[in-house]
């Protein structure tokens, strides 16, 4: 999974694969355990932090405040709204897990928002949800299956 992170007035490109990481010159091994709502425990190359979730756009991370937005670089190819009003949309797993539910199949209609896939990461379980309106094209997966970050799990159209 590649994602670009602008971290205050600085952008930057990060890899993902696994719990394997590249961030520009630093890449390591890392694991993230919820430690309540809104908090994790990062574990990054054998160092903890604590990380606190804050308002759309902020983390702290062992108390220090930092602006941060992670993107897709897909989601700027068209243009502002594109990606969630035109084409074919892979939902992916946002890191390693296990499936819990699929709650749609081929065909269904669904609609912006709708709730698809059940993946529990990290002891947590996170609902996969539609990112527009639209049909079931594919289900790539099923319940008690094991996905790793990036795989595709529904594709809409």
């Amino acid at each position: 999974m590649t994602r670009e992170v602008l971290l205050g007035e600085r952008t930057a490109h990060i890899e993902i694969e696994g719990t394997h990481f590249r961030y520009e010159t630093l890449e390591g091994d890392f694991g993230v355990a919820p430690a309540g709502p809104g908090r994790f425990s990062v574990l990054l190359n054998g160092r903890s932090y604590r990380v606190v979730l804050g308002t759309r756009g902020e983390v702290f991370v062992n108390g220090r405040r930092l602006a941060i937005e992670v993107f897709d670089p897909r989601d700027l190819r068209a243009g502002a709204g594109a990606r969630a009003n035109q084409g074919r949309q892979e939902i992916t797993a946002p890191m390693p897990g296990k499936i819990v539910r699929v709650l749609v199949n081929p065909g269904d209609e669904v609609e912006d928002g709708q709730g698809l896939v059940v993946v529990e990461a990290m002891k947590m379980q996170n609902e996969m949800k539609s990112s527009k309106a639209g049909r079931v094209a594919e289900v790539r997966t099923s319940a008690n299956a094991t996905v790793a970050a990036g795989d595709v799990l529904v594709v809409i159209e």
